[in-house]
């Protein structure tokens, strides 16, 4: 089962948004096509490093952000695939990422820190009772 069957299946349509770090742009795809298959009308939230905001700015730059952000649109990014792009500054990513470890005992990446630090961010403008999904 595929990451976007999985949302759709445990959230269903009280899913408000679901947000995630671009790479090859093949899971940002997946998740938009179960959602709409699910009836699912989730706010699809593209996130890149602030320091390569190629999708927002046009303009690549370095990072060390693994897995995301190539420096380049990715070829699988379709038009309409996300609702809007967010930068995420890399060292509140580096910091969620610690935080993640010594909090929650989840051990991840930077890209994962990116993913849940603009989830909280977006919870948190949507409002309580609001579900908002990432990968990590």
């Amino acid at each position: 089962m595929g990451i976007g069957a999985e949302l759709a299946e445990q959230a269903g349509t009280s899913l408000a948004a679901f947000c995630g770090g671009v790479g090859t742009a093949g899971d940002d795809h997946g998740r938009v096509a179960c959602a709409e298959e699910a009836g699912c009308k989730a706010r699809i939230v593209a996130l890149e490093p602030a320091t390569s905001p190629v999708l927002t700015t046009g303009k690549g730059g370095p990072h060390r952000v693994e897995g995301i952000a190539a420096g380049f649109r990715p070829p699988h990014l379709k038009d309409g695939a996300y609702d809007e792009v967010r930068t995420v500054d890399e060292g509140a990513a580096r910091e969620m990422a610690r935080r993640l470890a010594k909090e929650e005992g989840i051990f991840t990446g930077t890209s994962s820190g990116l993913n849940v630090a603009a989830a909280l961010q977006l919870a948190q403008e949507l409002g309580r009772g609001s579900t908002v999904a990432t990968g990590l």
